[in-house]
């Protein structure tokens, strides 16, 4: 049992977590697109996102492979997202080195969610049983050419006025 609830209910919750941090984030790519600050949907999404990196830890592991090596990777590039955000206010080079380090925190729990769904979705599982093969290797391909224009095309579109005081003030 993983704080008070069976290994099932944990797992249920990591997964809410996770699709509220990928939901979150879209939308918050849908504003640097649109060149707005959508305050309370990236406090979402970063939240969520850490969340995501952090129960995932919480499952039982016998040793340190793939899994936490991205949850790892995950929290330090999100470190980076929240110190640009939060304390540097996106100033200067803080809104590209922003968007650049939230994008990959969404690529990264899109990329476990691919994963996932290959590993648990029976028709998916049957077209790449090791995910070593094409259809794996090219879903994973898709989502990130999708990131890395999702990136391009926010650093281009995304100027938000910044502030000494505040993040979003």
């Amino acid at each position: 049992m993983i704080l008070g609830m069976s290994t099932a209910t944990f797992t249920l919750l990591h997964v809410v977590i996770s699709l509220i941090g990928i939901f979150s984030g879209l939308v918050v790519v849908y504003g640097w697109w649109s060149g707005k600050r959508l305050e309370a949907w990236t406090g979402l999404f970063l939240a969520t996102t850490v969340l995501t990196s952090v129960t995932g830890f919480m499952f039982h592991f016998t040793s340190f492979g793939p899994p936490e090596i991205i949850g790892a990777l995950s929290l330090v590039i999100l470190a980076i997202a929240l110190l640009a955000v939060y304390v540097y206010h996106l100033a200067g080079a803080w809104r590209w080195i922003y968007i650049a380090t939230a994008t990959m925190a969404l690529y990264l729990n899109v990329f476990v969610g691919v994963v996932q769904s290959f590993q648990k979705i029976p028709s998916l599982q049957r077209l790449a049983p090791t995910q070593s093969e094409g259809p794996f290797i090219a879903a994973q391909v898709v989502v990130m050419v999708v990131f890395i224009v999702f990136g391009i095309v926010a650093v281009k579109r995304f100027h938000p006025p910044t502030t000494r005081t505040g993040a979003f003030a």
